[in-house]
Protein backbone atom coordinates (compact mmCIF):
# COMPACT_ATOMS: atom_id res chain seq x y z
CA UNK A 1 0.00 0.00 0.00
CA UNK A 2 1.36 3.42 -0.42
CA UNK A 3 -0.12 6.54 1.32
CA UNK A 4 1.13 10.13 0.83
CA UNK A 5 5.02 11.05 1.77
CA UNK A 6 7.47 13.45 2.16
CA UNK A 7 10.82 11.63 2.56
CA UNK A 8 13.94 12.99 2.23
CA UNK A 9 17.74 12.42 2.18
CA UNK A 10 20.06 13.79 4.92
CA UNK A 11 23.80 13.98 5.57
CA UNK A 12 26.25 14.71 7.90
CA UNK A 13 30.00 13.74 7.29
CA UNK A 14 29.95 10.62 8.83
CA UNK A 15 26.53 9.35 8.01
CA UNK A 16 23.38 8.94 5.30
CA UNK A 17 19.76 9.04 5.81
CA UNK A 18 16.29 8.40 4.56
CA UNK A 19 13.73 9.91 6.59
CA UNK A 20 10.29 10.75 6.59
CA UNK A 21 6.66 9.65 6.51
CA UNK A 22 5.85 6.16 4.98
CA UNK A 23 2.34 6.20 6.08
CA UNK A 24 -0.17 8.81 6.68
CA UNK A 25 -3.15 8.33 8.87
CA UNK A 26 -6.60 9.37 8.03
CA UNK A 27 -6.25 9.76 4.23
CA UNK A 28 -8.86 8.92 1.94
CA UNK A 29 -6.98 7.52 -1.13
CA UNK A 30 -9.09 6.34 -4.57
CA UNK A 31 -7.42 2.81 -5.13
CA UNK A 32 -9.95 2.18 -7.71
CA UNK A 33 -12.81 4.26 -9.19
CA UNK A 34 -15.19 4.09 -6.52
CA UNK A 35 -13.38 2.78 -3.80
CA UNK A 36 -11.69 4.24 -1.21
CA UNK A 37 -9.37 3.54 1.50
CA UNK A 38 -7.45 5.23 4.76
CA UNK A 39 -5.25 4.03 7.66
CA UNK A 40 -6.29 4.21 11.09
CA UNK A 41 -3.18 5.12 13.21
CA UNK A 42 -4.38 2.76 16.29
CA UNK A 43 -4.18 0.45 12.85
CA UNK A 44 -0.23 0.74 12.93
CA UNK A 45 1.10 1.50 16.45
CA UNK A 46 0.98 -1.68 17.94
CA UNK A 47 3.67 -2.67 15.57
CA UNK A 48 6.65 -0.77 16.67
CA UNK A 49 8.22 -3.24 18.44
CA UNK A 50 8.31 -6.04 15.57
CA UNK A 51 11.40 -6.12 13.68
CA UNK A 52 10.34 -4.04 10.99
CA UNK A 53 12.39 -3.88 7.77
CA UNK A 54 12.66 -1.24 4.81
CA UNK A 55 13.37 -2.26 1.40
CA UNK A 56 13.35 -1.25 -1.88
CA UNK A 57 10.35 -1.83 -4.16
CA UNK A 58 8.98 -4.04 -1.40
CA UNK A 59 12.09 -6.75 -2.78
CA UNK A 60 13.50 -9.23 0.14
CA UNK A 61 16.52 -8.87 -1.27
CA UNK A 62 17.48 -5.26 -0.82
CA UNK A 63 17.27 -4.46 2.14
CA UNK A 64 18.03 -0.30 3.20
CA UNK A 65 17.98 -1.01 7.48
CA UNK A 66 15.75 -2.84 10.08
CA UNK A 67 14.37 -2.03 13.25
CA UNK A 68 16.03 -4.85 15.17
CA UNK A 69 19.43 -3.87 14.80
CA UNK A 70 18.38 0.26 14.75
CA UNK A 71 19.72 0.74 11.21
CA UNK A 72 15.49 1.62 10.92
CA UNK A 73 13.76 3.95 13.60
CA UNK A 74 10.09 4.36 13.32
CA UNK A 75 8.01 6.67 15.23
CA UNK A 76 3.95 7.39 15.09
CA UNK A 77 2.73 11.44 15.49
CA UNK A 78 -0.80 12.75 14.60
CA UNK A 79 0.17 12.95 11.03
CA UNK A 80 1.38 8.94 10.20
CA UNK A 81 4.37 6.74 10.91
CA UNK A 82 7.73 8.62 10.59
CA UNK A 83 10.78 6.84 9.57
CA UNK A 84 14.81 7.24 9.89
CA UNK A 85 16.73 4.66 7.53
CA UNK A 86 20.62 4.45 8.13
CA UNK A 87 22.25 4.03 4.53
CA UNK A 88 24.88 1.69 4.44
CA UNK A 89 27.67 3.72 2.76
CA UNK A 90 29.13 0.14 1.87
CA UNK A 91 26.49 -1.16 0.03
CA UNK A 92 26.83 -0.54 -3.43
CA UNK A 93 22.94 -1.04 -4.02
CA UNK A 94 21.70 1.07 -0.97
CA UNK A 95 23.74 3.96 -2.35
CA UNK A 96 22.29 3.77 -5.87
CA UNK A 97 18.95 3.80 -4.80
CA UNK A 98 19.64 6.61 -1.96
CA UNK A 99 21.38 8.91 -5.50
CA UNK A 100 18.07 7.82 -7.39
CA UNK A 101 15.96 9.36 -4.31
CA UNK A 102 17.96 12.35 -4.05
CA UNK A 103 17.73 13.09 -8.64
CA UNK A 104 13.72 12.54 -8.03
CA UNK A 105 13.99 9.34 -10.28
CA UNK A 106 12.24 7.37 -7.15
CA UNK A 107 9.44 9.18 -5.48
CA UNK A 108 7.16 6.86 -4.10
CA UNK A 109 6.39 4.94 -0.74
CA UNK A 110 4.90 1.26 -0.02
CA UNK A 111 4.44 -0.58 2.99
CA UNK A 112 3.52 -4.46 3.05
CA UNK A 113 1.22 -5.61 5.78
CA UNK A 114 -2.07 -8.11 6.29
CA UNK A 115 -5.57 -6.74 7.17
CA UNK A 116 -6.51 -8.22 10.09
CA UNK A 117 -9.55 -5.56 11.04
CA UNK A 118 -11.48 -3.17 8.67
CA UNK A 119 -14.55 -1.13 8.65
CA UNK A 120 -16.46 -1.38 5.32
CA UNK A 121 -18.74 1.94 4.59
CA UNK A 122 -21.31 2.00 1.88
CA UNK A 123 -21.38 5.06 0.96
CA UNK A 124 -25.15 6.52 -0.77
CA UNK A 125 -23.11 7.82 -3.68
CA UNK A 126 -22.37 4.01 -4.56
CA UNK A 127 -18.26 4.44 -3.82
CA UNK A 128 -16.99 2.23 -0.87
CA UNK A 129 -14.91 3.49 1.83
CA UNK A 130 -12.78 0.98 3.86
CA UNK A 131 -11.09 1.78 6.75
CA UNK A 132 -8.26 -0.63 8.03
CA UNK A 133 -8.03 -0.77 11.79
CA UNK A 134 -5.57 -3.19 12.60
CA UNK A 135 -3.19 -4.43 10.20
CA UNK A 136 0.58 -6.74 10.88
CA UNK A 137 2.85 -4.58 9.22
CA UNK A 138 6.18 -6.01 7.82
CA UNK A 139 8.18 -3.55 5.94
CA UNK A 140 7.88 -0.59 4.57
CA UNK A 141 10.34 0.41 0.93
CA UNK A 142 10.97 2.95 -1.19
CA UNK A 143 8.95 2.11 -4.48
CA UNK A 144 9.27 2.70 -8.14
CA UNK A 145 5.36 2.02 -9.41
CA UNK A 146 3.60 3.42 -5.97
CA UNK A 147 -0.55 2.20 -6.30
CA UNK A 148 -1.31 5.40 -5.30
CA UNK A 149 -0.74 8.67 -7.06
CA UNK A 150 -0.45 10.89 -4.15
CA UNK A 151 2.52 9.42 -2.91
CA UNK A 152 6.26 10.86 -2.83
CA UNK A 153 9.41 10.98 -1.67
CA UNK A 154 11.54 13.58 -1.66
CA UNK A 155 15.70 13.65 -1.65
CA UNK A 156 17.11 16.51 -0.44
CA UNK A 157 20.75 17.28 1.18
CA UNK A 158 21.55 18.94 3.56
CA UNK A 159 24.65 19.58 6.19
CA UNK A 160 22.43 20.48 9.17
CA UNK A 161 22.73 18.15 12.69
CA UNK A 162 19.14 17.92 13.53
CA UNK A 163 16.29 18.61 11.15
Amino acid sequence: MNFNTEFRSVESEEERHLEGYFIRYNEETELWPGFFEEIAREAVEKNLNKDIRCLFDHDTSLILGRTGNKTLELKSDEKGLYGKVKINKNDNQAMDILARIERGDINACSFGFCINDEVVENRSDGTTKVTIKDIDLFEVSAVTFPAYPTTSIEARKKQMKNL
